[in-house]
């Protein structure tokens, strides 16, 4: 190798050493303010999310990331430990979208925490209730936000579509759907394309509660595709521009919406049910609730709440003209209507919220109050509480203080509360949801078979036998075609008359090649699809990540029939083993990463065995009193009850036998310092078991580290290999080799 090659050499390397230094210290930036982000929301009580939000396996997760880009709602999600973490809880309102992003399926979405529970409905995977054949679905079953909501009502009619036969009974239809609403227009969209008969009843409009959301109010960010009609919506869709869309779809449908029919009860069984409504009874095979809460706002339990001046939704701020109004609550719908009429009208506006901060809304409307509230266009009450409302004022409990404020108008936006009585009445049943997803009954048996999840997953699997089919295929076409040429030793292939043609500047070789580096390049898909947003609705990332694995493992076994199994120049040399070492980090970042354990399970041993330490120390507190030096003993409590060490993986095993040596030092230079043999045995060996799990806690953590790194090292390698691969090209075209052309 000359001088040149060396200089060429070592300047490549210095470059991909940059490159991956830059990109390491990016992420362990984001790292950091992502973990002080999370400390700060710990430190705040915000960490325990409000209803349904994603929960990431740690064990799982392979630090892919693309789940951050995905929430609409912004930096919801952050990097700690080298994983994806919910480091903003309150902030996530359960769009999903960072599950769907998820291309190993670590991301799970479920009710509630083990710190809190959430009542709702209990039901299955199908979204069937604990009365058989009474389905829960959209709002009423958690599932607030409309694009959620319009796709379980698509599921929910696919489902039926699939277990019901399609009979007719005179004065009996197949689907009884309660709402209007997202849940309920898109279950019958669903009914419709799947041949279903079905009545929607609703008790007052058209769009439910959509159609009583303020003027001019954002409900959707992102399209959603429904049965019959389509894709609609766009990235920011309002509140009149969506209930005109389900209009056109009604229409186009020949969808007819029972109004102001209400219904007061379900008789009879699956199968045939009677449910009784305020225009009088309807006959049906299955029934789809899809009410939400609107008919429960809940309620302040201040004196003076049923006063004509209160309401429970903003719908019309010119109304308020130059009137003083309270707005009540610190979610979006609260701040939404501080917003509106702060904005559009000259009313005096104020908003009483109970915590300190607003932690249950979308960043941009927090931005926009405090906006207004800077330019005295609305005062913000935090920390404060309506006791009693009279018809010319408001009392307040102000930071622990009665105050009283002029008022003409209270508009209470606190949410709503289940339908109990209606839902008790209906024999629906309700679970208290502690971290559980959406469908994980507890008292149902699991019947996978015909979920949309099974489906996706079955889909997937599909996909990759697919592949891995279509690989096969083409290594078996290659070796046929070749198979007698390559089995020759070097010398004699230039005597086969295979050889003008197989070998690698030949037009079958130098074929192969051309094809070979345009499958190659194809492997940068994957990451453009986890950064470009046009690329999101065309399949699942999963899949996506399944065709980048396939062709990170078929790339070097064809580039190896392309050389015909040997090496001529530096170059080519080079540029395999450089795809070589591109798949092998691939395949550390994509399964050895999540074979290694986290910290996690460890961790909570650790701290059972921190409390016994704690007791230990507790009942040789006395004991040590009496001694000539009780800090030694003291001093191991201190090391062995110190946080574990979060140092890189090198540097850790460097310091382990050192530690080590000096701890057994120690404990041994300790033993007369108890008063008994007994006692000191069970202080060496608990605090060797102690150190051991402390050891391995920093240890997982260590390992990720280095492993998340290596993720890095991929993509810079992968970008190397672009640059020695165009070298390669250019070569060849220099040297005169351009195929058939």
């Amino acid at each position: 190798m000359d001088a040149s090659t060396l200089m060429a050499t070592a300047a490549t390397t210095a470059l991909l050493a940059v490159a991956g230094a830059v990109m390491l210290v990016a992420r362990q930036r984001r790292q950091a303010r992502d973990t002080a982000t999370w400390a700060h929301t710990v430190e705040r009580g915000q960490h325990i999310p409000a209803s349904l939000h994603p929960v990431i396996d740690p064990d799982i997760c392979i630090g892919s990331l693309s789940c951050l880009k995905a929430c609409p709602e912004g930096d919801i999600l952050g990097i700690v430990d080298g994983v994806a973490k919910l480091v903003e809880p309150s902030h996530c309102i359960g769009h999903g979208r960072c599950a769907a992003e998820c291309p190993v399926g670590a991301i799970k979405l479920v009710f509630g925490t083990s710190e809190r529970g959430v009542d709702l409905p209990e039901v299955d995977e199908f979204f069937e209730s604990s009365r058989p054949g009474v389905h829960v679905v959209g709002e009423l079953g958690g599932m607030g936000l409309i694009r959620n909501a319009t796709i379980q009502g698509r599921q929910v009619a696919e489902r039926l579509g699939q277990v019901m036969d399609r009979r007719q009974e005179p004065g009996v239809v197949d689907v009884v759907i309660v709402g209007s609403g997202p849940a309920g227009l898109a279950t019958a969209l669903g009914c419709r394309a799947a041949g279903l008969s079905f009545r929607v009843l609703e008790q007052e409009t058209v769009g439910g509660t959509v159609a009583n959301y303020p003027r001019h109010k954002l409900v959707m960010t992102e399209p959603v595709e429904l049965p019959i009609i389509g894709k609609i919506g766009k990235r920011q869709i309002s509140k009149e521009e969506l209930l005109a869309t389900w209009m056109k779809a009604v229409a186009r449908a020949d969808i007819r919406v029972e109004e102001r029919t209400q219904v007061t009860g379900i008789l009879g069984q699956d199968g045939d049910f009677t449910v009784e409504t305020s225009q009088g009874p309807v006959r049906a095979r299955k029934v789809v609730l899809a009410t939400g809460r609107r008919g429960s706002p809940r309620k302040l339990g201040a004196t003076g709440e049923a006063l004509p001046k209160v309401s429970y939704r903003l719908i019309d701020p010119v109304q308020y003209e130059g009137s003083r109004v309270l707005v009540v609550g610190g979610g979006d719908a609260a701040l939404e209507a501080a917003i509106q009429l702060a904005g559009e009208t000259d009313a005096e506006v104020a908003l009483s919220y109970r915590g300190d901060v607003f932690g249950k809304c979308r960043d941009a409307n927090r931005k926009k109050v405090h906006e207004l509230a800077e330019r005295g266009r609305l005062t913000l009450l935090m920390k404060s509480q309506v006791r009693e409302i009279s018809p010319e004022q408001v009392v307040l409990e102000l930071d622990g203080r009665r105050t009283e404020l002029p008022n003409d108008f209270v508009i209470v936006c606190a949410g709503g509360e289940l339908p109990l009585e209606f839902l008790k009445k209906v024999g629906v049943g309700l679970r208290r949801y502690h971290g559980e997803a959406p469908g994980e009954a507890a008292n149902k048996p699991k019947v996978r078979r015909g979920s949309a999840k099974d489906d996706e997953a079955r889909g997937d699997r599909r996909f990759a036998f697919a592949l891995f089919t279509l690989g096969a295929l083409i290594i078996a076409i290659l070796a046929v075609v070749g198979w007698e040429y390559y089995a020759l030793p070097r010398a004699e292939r230039l005597k086969s008359p295979l050889h003008e043609a197989l070998r690698p500047a030949g037009v079958w070789g130098h074929g192969v090649g051309i094809v070979a580096t345009l499958f190659m390049l194809s492997n940068f898909l994957y990451a453009v699809r986890k950064r470009w947003s046009r690329l999101k609705g065309i399949s699942s990332i999963r899949r996506w990540l399944t065709f980048h694995q396939f062709v990170g493992f078929m790339s070097p076994l064809v580039i190896a029939f392309h050389a015909a199994f040997q090496s001529n120049n530096h170059l080519a040399t080079t540029t395999a083993g450089s795809l070589l070492v591109v798949v092998l980090t691939g395949i550390v970042g994509r399964f050895v990463y999540g074979l290694v354990p986290t910290q996690d399970g460890r961790a909570l041993e650790y701290a059972d065995v921190v409390a016994r330490f704690e007791r230990l120390k507790a009942r040789l507190e006395p004991t040590l009193e009496q001694v000539s030096d009780p800090g030694a003993v003291r001093g191991l409590l201190a090391l062995a009850t110190a946080p574990a060490p979060r140092v890189w993986l090198p540097l850790l095993f460097l310091r382990m036998p050192f530690e080590a040596a000096s701890i057994r030092l120690r404990i041994t230079q300790a033993r007369p310092l108890f008063p008994s043999a007994g006692d000191y045995q069970s202080f060496r060996e608990d605090i060797f078991r102690l150190l051991r799990l402390r050891t391995q806690v920093g240890f997982y953590t260590s390992l990720k580290r280095l492993l998340g790194g290596w993720r890095v090292f991929h993509a810079v390698l992968a970008g190397f290999l672009v640059l020695i691969l165009t070298a390669h090209i250019l070569l060849s075209l220099y040297l005169g080799y351009r195929w058939v052309f």
